[in-house]
């Protein structure tokens, strides 16, 4: 007798229903609502959305450093908690790259990466240093591992950033700006990156990550993104793939094409 093959459907990574997002500076105002988004594995999404219209709330939001006004927001398939210390465990699967890196200052390079290790990680000192060693390396930060933020360029403190969010393998990386002041040498290295990331790269055991960046200026990404959405007029457009952006003519996509 034959069995009919079961079929796994995965769950989707990030859920957005009926969202509302909160403004980081006010959190009473809403600076986006009614979104509904859905992100699946090995996606390779680019968010829109002019300068100054919420893309940083929206992204924080996503991945739980703010809480929605309104709405759910689920993570691998489980609604993402209201209170700040119980969202803990969903965010260690879940990397970030703030706009310009965030850094802590007092730290050196080398030191702002190590954090989410030696606060979340049961490695010991010496697999700790390893796993530096090596973000290190594919950041190409290494000569500059022992100086403080404010003697590196904002480009090499962006990258920082990056290789800190790597610390932990996440299975998602939100981008917030990645490419933004950056000369055409380092937006060629972060695009290229990128994409090795999201086919799978040796940081990440092979598996491909989930990437999910925001961006004033759409062109930059045609090559690399595989999916795109944008946020303007207090809502999110999805749009899906670049044939469908070229053919929608909404003002607000209008404009992220010719920026």
């Amino acid at each position: 007798m034959n069995e009919s093959a079961t079929i796994t459907i995965p769950l989707p990574i990030l859920e957005m229903r009926g969202l509302a997002v909160a403004s980081m500076k006010n959190p009473s105002v809403t600076v986006a609502k009614d979104l509904n988004w859905t992100v699946n594995a090995g996606e390779f999404w680019v968010v829109g959305a002019p300068q100054h219209s919420g893309k940083s709330d929206f992204l924080m939001t996503a991945g739980g450093i703010m809480s929605p006004n309104e709405g759910e927001l689920s993570f691998l398939g489980e609604r993402m908690p209201i209170f700040e210390e119980a969202r803990m465990g969903h965010r260690l699967k879940l990397g970030f790259v703030f706009d310009g890196g965030q850094l802590l200052g007092s730290l050196t390079m080398a030191e702002n990466i190590a954090l989410p290790l030696r606060y979340h990680s049961r490695l010991n000192s010496k697999d700790i240093e390893a796993r530096v060693t090596e973000l290190l390396e594919l950041t190409e930060l290494t000569p500059l591992a022992n100086r403080t933020p404010v003697n590196v360029a904002r480009s090499w403190q962006q990258r920082t950033g990056l290789a800190r969010a790597l610390a932990l393998s996440p299975e998602i990386l939100l981008l917030d700006s990645p490419l933004s002041g950056l000369d055409m040498r380092h937006t060629a290295w972060w695009l290229g990156f990128l994409g090795e990331l999201s086919g799978g790269h040796q940081i990440a055991g092979g598996k491909p990550i989930t990437l999910v960046a925001t961006a004033d200026d759409l062109r930059p990404w045609r090559k690399h993104a595989r999916q795109v959405a944008c946020l303007g007029g207090k809502g999110l457009l999805v749009l899906g793939d670049w044939a469908a952006v070229d053919g929608c003519r909404e003002p607000v996509v209008q404009e992220l094409l010719r920026v």
